[in-house]
């Protein structure tokens, strides 16, 4: 029995020493691609968008331009201007967790009363819009 049991342990060794070096490689092939998801686990959310105070200021800034054109302002001007403020509205919804409708509403009064609500929830959370 010590000639099966030599020529077993000769084959382990032998796979030992031909399997090792295939299977250390492979591992220093994926460390890299491991350590990569951990820090990416680790690593704090990043903010989408820009800072929620420019966003409030670009707020204040298109609505006094919206409250303040002339009676003469072009239909596309006032328009442009409105649609500029809506998706800064989305933008604060987004970024402080406010439910809103801006985007599947029509122009119109509900779109406008959606508008004045949206506002309100954002100034209840302390946004400081007009």
């Amino acid at each position: 029995m010590d000639g099966a049991d030599g020529v077993l342990a000769n084959l382990i060794l032998f796979a030992v020493v031909c399997l090792a070096p295939t299977v250390l490689f492979w591992c220093a092939l994926r460390v890299p691609k491991l350590l990569g998801r951990l820090r990416e686990r680790r690593a704090k959310p990043q903010p989408q968008g820009p800072p929620i105070e420019r966003v409030a200021a670009d707020l204040r800034r298109v609505h006094r331009l919206l409250a303040g054109y002339p009676s003469g302002t072009p239909a596309a001007r006032r328009f442009g201007t409105r649609q500029a403020y809506d998706e800064l509205l989305v933008q604060a919804c987004r970024q402080i967790g406010v439910p809103h409708r801006l985007g599947e509403l029509p122009e119109g009064m509900d779109r406008e009363i959606e508008r004045l609500r949206v506002e309100q929830s954002l100034r209840d959370r302390g946004l400081a819009v007009p």
